[in-house]
């Protein structure tokens, strides 16, 4: 039963982020995911109690599943500036396919407070940032000086805000070229002159992986 009540739950969030990725928060009605889902209407109201706490429950699965995929560049081994990079393409990936992460971004913005059903997100996010960035001082990366909440919370908003103003302007296929011209601007300001070239191209390097063959 319990197995029976994930799956129906499940479902329920993949129709929900397939309805909020087409018509937003606001056109979309529960009725219209009860028809996309397959399920019934009671078995929609056991797991959600209104369309906002659906909402926010999308937000959580999606952000989850974004946490699952940057975790790949992140980890003991990795040094934290080039986590802090590879996290930052993550973000912004025109190609993310994965329904309850689009509507995950699509939702922070349109449902208002930016609050998930059991974390505060940006939270959740400034405080990653936040340690990426002290590691990356200890490493030698960033510049001793370097205030790991200040520019933590920099670095986020510039993934989240490049992302925003694409979506604001539907120009998501120029997201890499934007994030490289980002970085390219601001590792100056974060690193020793010496280091400059090498996160730059490492930065452009990230951006090719997203260039489609001729």
């Amino acid at each position: 039963m319990q197995k029976r009540a994930i799956a129906t739950r499940q479902t329920v969030l993949a129709a929900a982020a397939e309805v909020f990725n087409r018509v937003g928060y606001v056109n979309a009605g529960l009725q219209e995911i009860i028809s996309e889902s397959g399920v019934t209407k009671g078995s929609l109201y056991f797991h959600f109690s209104s369309k906002e706490q659906l909402a926010r429950s999308v937000i959580d699965e999606g952000c989850e599943r974004l946490a699952v995929t940057c975790s790949r560049h992140i980890d003991s081994r990795t040094p934290a500036l080039e986590a802090l990079i590879g996290v930052s393409y993550v973000m912004i990936d025109p190609d993310n396919s994965d329904g309850l992460t689009l509507a995950a971004f699509r939702l922070l913005n349109e449902v208002g407070d930016f609050r998930g059903t059991g974390s505060v997100v940006f939270d959740r996010w400034t405080a990653a940032y936040r340690t990426l960035v002290a590691r990356a001082v200890e490493e030698g990366d960033f510049r001793a000086d370097t205030d790991p909440d200040e520019v933590g919370r920099l670095l986020l908003e510039m993934a989240f805000g490049t992302r925003q103003l694409a979506v604001a302007t539907d120009t998501l296929r120029n997201l890499p070229e934007r994030m490289t011209t980002a970085w390219k601007v601001y590792l100056p300001g974060l690193v020793d002159h010496a280091k400059v070239e090498y996160f730059t191209q490492f930065a452009a390097r990230r951006q090719s992986a997203f260039l489609l063959p001729a």
